[in-house]
């Protein structure tokens, strides 16, 4: 059985906190058990972000996204959806602004895979069971309306679970299938997190066989890389591309 609950009394982190320990004695505090072998906590990459110190200085918050912006996507007014150093593409290059003081922003965790790997050791450490962990975002969808979690960064689980080969209900071969765990575990985490409640970490338990070692492969696995994705291309950029195009073919 699934089960997916909000761990309470997390304080407010700031630059050098030990989220480890914060997210330990707020489990410890609110469960009899702790954490199980094979449960799974799912944590805001915000309180990662400010216990790492990325909250920075930056008088211009759009300046901030042009220095976090690898290649620009696509604009609409002041809408930017960029590819940013994590190889995300999102919008604003995750650079968040809400709830941080004048003058300042929020940059996303520099390795957020190295983040969770670091937090999910110290908790195996800690409680003596294996557990994942999964650092998440909110990010918005192409041709879908509204946001949902994602997983940025993981340690300890299979962040992908490969279909292909198996067969379905009707015996008939799969040959694309290939979930997305770790987006799956996020955005189920949110459900009980929510956006405004104070309540930045989740627990999920049920799913202990998609739980392995630290050195899986973690949430940077899941971006596809330029040679397999068909959508690459932001309509300025294909625009360029046909015109570069179409000058080289009128010059044959």
């Amino acid at each position: 059985m699934l089960t997916v609950w909000a761990v309470e009394g997390i304080p407010e982190i700031i630059a050098g906190d030990d989220l480890a320990t914060i997210i330990g004695d707020a489990v410890s505090a609110g469960s009899t058990t702790g954490l199980e072998d094979g449960d799974i906590l799912a944590v805001t990459s915000k309180i990662v972000s400010k216990a790492e110190g990325r909250l920075v200085r930056a008088a211009d918050r759009e300046d901030a996204i042009t220095a976090e912006t690898v290649r620009i996507v696509a604009t609409r007014g002041a809408t930017r959806i960029v590819e940013n150093k994590l190889g995300l593409v999102l919008a604003a290059a995750g650079v968040d602004s809400s709830n941080t003081p004048e003058g300042y922003v929020l940059l996303l965790p520099e390795d957020p895979d190295a983040s969770a790997r670091a937090l999910a050791s110290a908790l195996r450490e800690r409680f003596g069971v294996a557990v994942g962990v999964v650092i998440t975002d909110t990010l918005g969808r192409p041709w879908r309306e509204g946001q949902a979690d994602a997983a940025i960064g993981a340690a300890g689980i299979r962040v992908l679970d490969d279909l292909r080969g198996t067969t379905d209900a009707n015996g008939r071969q799969l040959e694309a299938t290939i979930g997305a765990t770790a987006d799956e575990i996020a955005s189920a985490a949110d459900l009980v997190k929510g956006k405004s409640g104070g309540l930045p970490v989740a627990v999920v338990r049920g799913l202990g066989h998609v739980v392995g070692e630290l050195d899986l492969p973690g949430a940077r696995s899941l971006v596809r890389s330029s040679e397999s994705d068909m959508f690459r291309l932001g309509t300025r950029e294909a625009w360029n591309e046909g015109f570069e195009a179409g000058l080289h073919a009128a010059r044959q």
